[in-house]
């Protein structure tokens, strides 16, 4: 025992945790600092640490709450337009589903080779490519998170707005309450905050269980799985179908989500992987569910022109049909709830992971001695949403910074093959193997390079320049932090 420990101590401190993680026999001791006073071993406890809380249902509830979005609600139009018919439409969601299922893949064996909290980042860090790795995190700090966090607490409430007559700035008042309660309840629990999004997941696949499963005694035998095209598209075949899959990738965006919090999952070896492929199996039911009870109630041409295609169809089921607008408001506001509960959950580990590495404020790496969170992390990303909620035109700045999201998850999806050419001998010890090899992350890095296409034809300059100022600020900053800790370890 005593010997193990001996050979723990060439760190001086657990600060630098992937060393002491790629030491099995320090592995038990990962919670602790080691030293020697007297010629004696001591241990004590890492402050700075989060324990282990989260188990499977967690990180189901992380992945659904986080992909099963706002843009469901509109997601079916879109697509309806990109595949030109019912039949294509169904076949979209339903390939489009499998096709995300490889990045799945691709993120469970990393989250089982490198479970610890921060996802993309810890992975480009392992990589070797600590330059991207702190770009990774800098753009999600102030360019995405806090942005994601104000358009979801806005939205809840231009829903909750259905209900009762609020605008203007009691709007955007209302929109920060939304924000400092979630804020607090993941400030206060881990446990507490699991077991919320693990209930308002529930929640929110209840509405679209019940759509789905009314609307399948209601279908339309003349209208089901029709290829009867949209009027006045002229696309057909395979085309069709392939522009119809592109679109369908945004309503499958975000299943990774629990790979920020894997050091904070029990027996992250096993769950993360099931997890990962159990969220991406939900999804895509979910999904494929009621596209095809859509395909059967409502035809291509409703579907395309339709604002709200999912309050349309809910007008058309019986026993429901006259309280359509109401039940669609309030799964809206089910939905987004879960959403904004997921980000404001996981995003700030990032940041919390990055000050560990000292690459950022050390305060930002700060654990509630009490309640064991990030919370320094949280209220500061929370803080920035807040302010974020008063200004304008935050969604048009959200989409542009889209494509520089997309690059860091083809850049991510490529980290594997690095990875597993160094080996074991690196460090590199997945518990999971995607299957297929390579085939599995080349089908992710094709999938997600079509949506950077896609957003370099819709907004070409404007990612063009968000994309140029992400790195001409966060280069400076990365190289002022990694100087200051050269000067300080010398």
């Amino acid at each position: 025992m005593i010997a193990k420990i001996d050979s723990c101590l060439q760190y001086k401190s657990i600060e630098d945790n992937r060393k002491l993680k790629k030491e099995k026999s320090c592995t038990r001791f990962f919670n602790y600092t080691l030293f020697k006073r007297k010629g004696r071993v001591f241990m004590s406890e890492n402050k700075n640490e989060l324990g282990r809380k989260l188990g499977l249902s967690a990180v189901i509830a992380l992945g659904v709450g986080t992909t099963v979005g706002s843009g469901i609600f509109s997601s079916l139009s879109e697509v309806a337009n990109a595949a030109g018919s019912s039949l294509f439409l169904v076949l979209a969601f339903i390939i489009g589903g499998l096709l995300q299922i490889p990045a799945n893949f691709v993120y469970s064996e990393l989250a089982s080779a490198y479970p610890e909290d921060g996802g993309q980042y810890v992975y480009f860090r392992e990589a070797g490519s600590r330059p991207l790795a702190f770009l990774c995190g800098w753009i999600s700090f102030w360019a995405t998170d806090p942005p994601s966090i104000s358009i979801m607490a806005l939205a809840i409430v231009n829903y909750l707005a259905f209900f009762i007559p609020i605008h203007g700035l009691v709007l955007k008042l209302v929109a920060v309450v939304f924000v400092l309660i979630f804020m607090g309840v993941h400030i206060r629990s881990v446990e507490g905050g699991g077991k919320f999004q693990t209930i308002i997941t529930a929640l929110k696949i209840l509405p679209f269980a019940l759509v789905i499963g009314i609307g399948l005694f209601n279908l339309q035998g003349d209208i089901l799985l029709s290829s009867a095209p949209l009027e006045g598209y002229a696309t057909s075949g395979i085309a069709a179908l392939i522009a119809g899959i592109a679109a369908t990738t945004w309503s499958y965006d975000g299943m990774g989500a629990a790979c920020y919090m894997s050091g904070e999952i029990k027996n992250p070896k096993k769950n993360m992987p099931l997890g990962l492929i159990l969220t991406a199996v939900v999804v895509l039911a979910l999904y494929a569910g009621l596209t095809f009870v859509a395909s059967g109630i409502l035809s291509i041409d409703e579907m395309a022109t339709s604002d709200a295609p999912i309050a349309l169809l809910a007008s058309k089921l019986p026993g429901i049909g006259h309280y359509a607008g109401t039940i669609v408001a309030i799964m809206a506001i089910i939905v987004v709830i879960g959403s904004l509960s997921s980000c404001i959950m996981f995003q700030p580990r990032i940041e919390y992971a990055m000050a560990k590495d000292n690459l950022f404020f050390k305060s930002f790496a700060k654990v509630h001695p009490k309640y064991e969170t990030p919370y320094f992390s949280i209220i500061v990303q929370c803080a920035v949403a807040i302010v974020l909620i008063f200004a304008s035109d935050l969604s048009a700045l959200l989409g542009y910074f889209t494509m520089v999201a997309l690059l860091k998850n083809v850049l991510t999806f490529a980290t594997i093959f690095v990875l597993r050419k160094k080996g074991k001998e690196h460090g590199y010890n997945p518990s999971y193997k995607c299957p297929g090899g390579p085939i599995m992350p080349l089908i992710a890095i094709i999938m997600t390079s079509t949506l950077i296409w896609g957003e370099l034809t819709y907004a070409p300059m404007q990612s063009l320049i968000c994309a140029l100022v992400a790195v001409v600020t966060g280069l400076p900053v990365f190289y002022y932090w990694d100087r200051k800790n050269k000067r300080e370890s010398a």
